[in-house]
């Protein structure tokens, strides 16, 4: 590939302000047509022949096989009329609330009552020091610890506990070691884990309480359920979203946001359980019926989506939505057969355990935005058959220069990130730095000669499907690179495929100094900080940082090609990646933000792309924060008896 120095680029300097073309209104004549058995009849009709083999091909399909393939194109119709219509647009913002009713803000602490609370142990500096090296861990993972009171609090406190309370003379509220859009904290954990002494004498499903850094017992399961399943000293890590709590303030567009989170849940945990050796997967062809039962997510009542948005007392509106199910384990385990017929029975047999508490209220009055709950249902994933669980050897991230880090453990980065609300536009960053950042964010590692697909990597191999998502950069202050639009490539399936899709003016190029192993490419050379504010709703913040970025994910393929419930799965993968920018942020001494508000046709139209096949579902920016001294801040426990 020819380097940037040999190759002239396009000069962009002229486009400040880039001219867009009106955006489209969604259109059923995009998908492809649906089978009807009048049109089969009709060209059955017309074309009649003595050739056996087109005899045969024009004979009626099969009405079962029809139908489902009818019920397939209907769920894909409805899940990208779903994205279309929570686009933003310059001329008009996805569906949301005209203002933000603060006397119904959601209660961001759930909590089962007359359950039983069973505190877990804090940490103190001097125990804090003694987490491995922050970099090491992309290196090679530590010899596993044992499952215990004290490994399972480490893993909590590091992942998903309060990092901080902040106060202001008005108002108090927290922050969490896993980000949120909003600060909203939709996602809810779930431990699943065999007898812990001090914990529970007997296997038990916990709900986790970040406020309290405690667990919650929820029910004791069969005694011999981990033997019979899964490698000795692991656990399960369950997550499920309430969707009232993003879409309180962001209306119909907080699907999008609610799966973020779990993304960056999915990161937070992969980071925590690999500081104490343990390795994470993704049960995924579990369904959501079995993980409803696994989390005991049944005692919430059933929910009837009503047929437009609708204000008022909803209390069953904050159910929780049964995501994703992790299983937790030790490092160097190579597979094992799960046979997922027999899990799924087992599970379903939790229906008829003794469940404990009763979920607490977390508003008052409501406003059901309807077609999140039409679209989770049509996207919620079934028991799927026939897939091994495999776990394959851990691939290192490689470090270009382990001296872009400052000396930070993986506890003082995963527990003091926090996002940037401004940035101050002056900071530049290293072309070193920069290229270390990316490193770290593909999916299977850095080795010579290694094609991008597989997700082998930390935290990315938790996600058992390809990499699915890339990032298109905009370069703003990285000493010794120009301004302008790159692009990573995170599966090199897709170069091509992108290469023909995107604006053919972009020169894809190799920029000065960049690794073999890093698939980066320079397209265009331009002062973008301009256009990336105005792409990011107008926010300083996508402009003032050293750079900033959209996640872009090939979706209506893999949709087509996997299924409609790949949708929320590729916004996990986004959340996965963003939470590996919030944290090397942190460690190379600056900061990032998570930018869920962005104009989604104009940054496909400013790449060149057109229809469905690769759409913007996240942005991000980083750079160095801009701290606001009027807030104060707290230590995360013990907290102020605020819920906030």
């Amino acid at each position: 590939m020819p380097s940037s120095s040999s190759l002239p680029l396009r000069n962009y300097n002229q486009f400040p302000f880039f001219h867009f073309l009106p955006t489209t209104t969604f259109n059923n004549n995009h998908f492809f047509p649906l089978i009807t058995k009048k049109s089969q009849s009709m060209s059955s009709s017309s074309s009649k022949s003595n050739n056996p083999t087109q005899q045969k091909q024009q004979q009626p399909q099969n009405p079962n096989i029809e139908q489902e393939q009818n019920q397939q194109q209907n769920k894909l119709t409805h899940v990208l009329k779903y994205h279309n219509q929570t686009k933003h647009n310059f001329n008009n913002y996805a569906r949301g609330p005209h203002g933000l009713d603060w006397a119904n803000q959601p209660n961001p602490f759930r909590r089962f009552l007359n359950s039983p609370l069973i505190p877990l142990p804090h940490f103190t500096p001097q125990q804090e020091q003694q987490s491995p090296f922050y970099p090491s861990l992309f290196n090679s993972l530590p010899s596993p610890k044992p499952i215990s009171k004290s490994t399972i609090s480490h893993f909590l406190y590091h992942s998903l506990a309060l990092s901080a309370w902040k106060s202001t003379s008005f108002s108090t509220w927290s922050l969490r070691v896993n980000p949120s859009s909003g600060n909203l904290h939709p996602t809810e954990a779930y431990i699943i884990a065999p007898s812990i002494e001090s914990l529970s004498d007997s296997p038990f499903v916990a709900h986790y309480a970040p406020k309290e850094h405690s667990l919650e017992l929820r029910a004791k399961i069969p005694s011999g359920f981990f033997d019979k399943f899964f490698p000795p000293n692991s656990f399960l890590v369950g997550f499920s979203s309430i969707f009232w709590r993003e879409s309180w303030k962001y209306g119909e567009r907080g699907f999008r946001y609610c799966n973020h989170d779990v993304g960056h849940a999915i990161g937070a945990i992969s980071m925590a359980a690999a500081s104490l050796g343990w390795d994470v997967k993704l049960l995924d062809s579990l369904g959501c019926e079995e993980l409803k039962f696994l989390m005991g997510l049944d005692v919430f009542p059933e929910f009837e989506t009503p047929t437009r948005a609708v204000k008022g007392k909803i209390p069953e509106i904050e159910f929780e939505h049964p995501d994703c199910v992790m299983l937790v384990f030790p490092s160097g385990v190579t597979g094992f057969d799960l046979d997922y017929t027999e899990l799924s029975n087992a599970i379903l047999e939790f229906s008829k355990l003794d469940w404990i508490g009763k979920p607490n209220s977390l508003s008052k009055e409501h406003v059901c935005w309807d077609i999140i709950y039409r679209t989770s249902e049509i996207v919620k994933k079934p028991l799927t058959l026939g897939d091994r669980l495999v776990v394959d050897p851990f691939q290192s991230s490689g470090i270009i220069s382990e001296s872009v880090y400052k000396g930070l453990t993986v506890s003082e980065v995963v527990r003091k990130r926090r996002s940037a609300v401004d940035m101050d536009g002056v900071t530049t960053m290293e072309r070193e730095t920069f290229y270390q950042v990316l490193s770290h964010c593909l999916p299977s590692g850095c080795e010579a000669g290694k094609k991008q697909r597989k997700q082998l990597s930390l935290p990315f191999r938790a996600l058992p499907w390809d990499a699915e998502v890339h990032a298109a950069l905009f370069v703003h202050r990285v000493e010794g690179l120009p301004q302008g639009l790159y692009f990573l490539v995170r599966n090199d399936d897709h170069y091509g495929e992108l290469k023909k899709a995107m604006n053919p003016d972009f020169v894809w190029t190799k920029p000065e100094g960049c690794p073999d192993d890093l698939p980066l490419y320079e397209l265009l050379r331009s002062d973008c900080r301009r256009l990336a504010k105005q792409l990011s709703c107008h926010q300083d913040i996508a402009s003032d940082g050293c750079f900033s970025l959209g996640m872009l994910a090939r979706m209506e393929s893999t949709l087509r090609e996997k299924d409609v419930w790949m949708y929320p799965r590729l916004f996990w993968e986004t959340g996965v990646l963003g939470q590996v920018l919030y944290l090397e942020s942190h460690a190379v001494g600056i900061s990032a933000t998570g930018i869920g508000c962005f104009f989604d046709d104009p940054v496909h139209q400013l790449l060149g792309l057109k229809g469905s096949t690769f759409q913007s579902l996240y942005h991000f920016t980083v750079g160095a924060p801009v701290l606001d001294k009027r807030i104060m801040s707290l230590p995360a426990y013990p907290g102020p008896d605020v819920d906030a």
